[in-house]
């Protein structure tokens, strides 16, 4: 036991009972945002009577913000305490956020607790994935990363069927959020059981060739933003994806709602995009590992702006279903991809703040993709808004094609 504490091994069949338990563990993760995703913006406009899409998409604003600051200060801060002091932490702060919903007596309080959401998402799910990075071999990230995913999205998916389906039994609220008690308390539990991978993290590091100078957090901020072509297009990319995925939180149901469907099927075709984005990412992390990162990541931009555009142009209940499939097949290509991408260029000693940095303008999107989807939906319609901001991914896929190398094989 001893010998196993000091020299660890690497690789995910090494380490299977951990990096199981771990992908578990972000499938609680993901339900806590599943919990809120049908029924929020329902419940922003038929309780809180918020004519507004911008005032109704601000919980959107605050979660995303929130997530995104922490984001930053969560890799370095795993990187000085331990990713499961970290992770134990998310799930204690998670804990406010089902009881400041079930209580709240105006919007402000929604807005509150979506701060400490955001801040509950940015611990957890960061050492969620930075611990299974930390037990995969080099060759592995891919898949590391698309379990991770998998697990996190799907539970997003399962949650926003289930809180559809409470919702539309009971009411919108209290009864759907006092699951996210239960999930709370089961994540915690789950958390204390899991071990911690500092000493993973050593031996890859040794693997490596050690850089000649610490790096500062400051440099590896400009280096994942700028410096580094690589890591700033997938910066970029991940912007633009959540950007996207603010967007459709926030208006998707609303939307869906003006087409004639019920509280049921907008549920369905809600959760049905998560369900395809994590169902999906079992098999792009591990693509990527095999084919390369960048093939995945642009064609996965291109594939995010085109489907937006067919759900817009459809308006029918099957083809909104086939479109939103598209849309989470589209994210699944990117998002485990993106994360395995930065794996491979960032040195062990500095990834996990690279990863903060990179998730804090990956979560940034879904804040600025709120306010530009509200203020344009205020301004023209919810259609026009949805189409517009299509065209940032396009975007996005275009400056990754050309600026961006295949990181497979880069030595960090």
């Amino acid at each position: 036991m001893n010998n196993q504490t000091t020299q660890p091994q690497v690789g995910v069949k090494e380490n299977i009972a951990q990096f199981v338990l771990l992908v578990v563990i972000n499938l609680f993760v993901g339900s806590m945002v599943g919990l809120e995703r049908t029924i929020l913006p329902i419940i922003g406009e038929e309780r809180f009577g918020l004519a507004s899409m911008s005032a109704a998409l601000s919980f959107i604003v605050s979660f995303g913000f929130s997530k995104a600051i922490v984001n930053f200060f969560a890799g370095d801060l795993a990187d000085r305490m331990g990713r499961k002091q970290v992770l134990l932490i998310g799930w204690a702060i998670g804990l406010l956020v089902p009881i400041m919903v079930i209580f709240a007596h105006a919007w402000w309080v929604i807005i509150v607790a979506n701060i400490f959401l955001g801040i509950n998402q940015a611990l957890t799910w960061s050492m969620t994935v930075n611990m299974k990075v930390d037990l995969a071999k080099s060759t592995q990230r891919g898949l590391a990363v698309g379990f991770n995913e998998f697990a996190g999205y799907i539970g997003v998916a399962i949650m926003a069927a289930v809180s559809g389906y409470v919702a539309s039994t009971y009411s919108l609220s209290p009864e759907p959020f006092y699951i996210g008690i239960v999930l709370v308390i089961i994540g915690f539990i789950l958390s204390l059981i899991v071990q911690n991978t500092d000493q993973h993290l050593k031996a890859q590091a040794k693997q490596q060739k050690m850089e000649s100078d610490p790096v500062s957090t400051w440099e590896v901020f400009k280096r994942t933003t700028w410096k580094n072509t690589n890591l700033s297009s997938n910066s970029l990319a991940g912007l633009t994806t959540n950007l996207k995925d603010g967007m459709a939180w926030g208006l998707f149901p609303m939307f869906l709602a003006t087409g004639g469907l019920s509280v049921g099927q907008i549920g369905t075709v809600v959760a049905v995009y998560p369900a395809a984005w994590g169902l999906f990412q079992l098999f792009t992390g591990v693509w990527s590992d095999r084919i390369g990162r960048k093939k995945l990541i642009v064609t996965g931009m291109f594939v995010q702006a085109l489907s937006l555009w067919f759900i817009v142009m459809v308006n029918t209940y099957p083809l909104w279903i086939i479109g939103a499939t598209l849309l989470g097949i589209g994210t699944a290509m990117v998002y485990p991809t993106i994360l395995a991408s930065i794996s491979d260029v960032a040195h062990p000693e500095w990834r996990a703040t690279s990863m903060g940095v990179y998730r804090f303008w990956r979560d940034s999107g879904y804040a600025f993709g709120a306010l530009i989807a509200g203020i344009i939906a205020d301004m023209i319609n919810v259609n026009w808004a949805i189409g517009l901001v299509a065209v940032l991914p396009f975007i996005s896929a275009i400056i990754a094609w050309t600026k961006m190398k295949e990181t497979l094989q880069v030595d960090a």
